[in-house]
């Protein structure tokens, strides 16, 4: 029987702790593939996630709702199969920027990874809802950064310009517990468990490879359950796959528990049209929307038992 090795692009991020808990647990017998064996492929940032999937670098790969939209809409020919994790995001305040409430966000800067990004949503959601505008010549001036690096840009802003930013875990809480960031607010207090990550597939990959991705999706939606049952040791797998503290990582997924959630991966076509709607109708960085329903394959993730 012959073993098809998929290339699968990751960021060391814990939204995408399902895939190092998956070969985890592969490694050690508790899961075992007949079709596959796992490549992975991490990168510092999602510019690069883009282009390594735009260019077929990489069979699959985990990416931003809204960057997994766009990629489609550019003429990748691909599939969204899973959601890799609900919540998990957070917005972290500078210390040094005298942010006690909202308003103070005013005039500085906040850190965004990505304009396609749920997080650049929630953050535009959250100050909208306070009458603060957010973007180029406004009242709160966003800047990109991969999500490695937001941690030290705050850490050296002696003058606290930069109010804070806002990134997938585990670099909030790396800044919580490095003692140069406090936390202003979850993610999924903007939005209960909002989706944020997605699995996509290259179409060309399904097709040849079919079994492979069936074992894969198995495996990271087995991998979703172990991590929302045993998060103490989903936190040792984790130090290891993101090169974490794992207190940092024990942090992330016991401090709240619902901080993020991993047991239910299914893919919903309400939240993403929700997602598209909002980036497209009230933000402008989605220029045009594309039929998700063409999109979005929940096959594998209804086949493997998702939620």
């Amino acid at each position: 029987m012959a073993i098809v090795t998929l290339t699968v692009g990751h960021l060391k991020i814990t939204d995408h702790l399902v895939l190092g808990v998956a070969q985890a647990l592969a490694a050690r017998g508790d899961h075992k593939f007949q079709y596959l064996s796992i490549a992975n492929q991490p990168v510092a940032s999602w510019q690069e996630m883009a282009a390594a999937f735009s260019e077929g670098r990489v069979d699959a790969a985990f990416v931003l709702a809204p960057t997994a939209m766009d990629l489609y809409k550019s003429g990748i020919k691909s599939r969204l199969v899973l959601f890799s994790h609900k919540s998990g995001s957070i917005l972290i305040k500078n210390k040094k920027a005298g942010i006690s409430s909202i308003e103070d966000f005013r005039g500085k800067v906040v850190i965004i990874p990505y304009q396609l990004s749920i997080h650049h949503m929630l953050l535009h959601k959250l100050l909208s809802e306070a009458g603060i505008e957010p973007g180029a010549g406004k009242d709160v001036l966003l800047e990109v950064m991969a999500p490695g690096q937001m941690p030290q840009a705050i850490q050296y802003d002696e003058d606290g310009e930069i109010a804070g930013f806002i990134v997938a875990e585990p670099f909030g809480s790396q800044a919580v517990t490095e003692g140069y960031g406090e936390e202003f607010c979850l993610s999924k207090d903007i939005w209960p468990e909002h989706p944020c990550c997605t699995l996509v597939v290259r179409e060309e990959v399904i097709q040849r490879h079919g079994d492979a991705v069936h074992e894969l999706v198995d495996s990271l939606v087995k991998a979703g359950r172990f991590i929302a049952s045993n998060p103490a040791e989903a936190a040792v797998m984790g130090a290891e796959f993101l090169g974490q503290k794992e207190e940092v990582i024990k942090r992330v997924l016991l401090d709240p528990p619902d901080r993020i959630t991993t047991d239910n991966l299914l893919p919903v076509l309400e939240d993403l049209e929700l997602i598209q709607d909002y980036m497209h109708d009230n933000m402008g960085v989605m220029k045009s929307k594309i039929d998700l329903e063409e999109f979005v394959d929940t096959s594998f993730a209804e086949a493997a038992g998702a939620s």
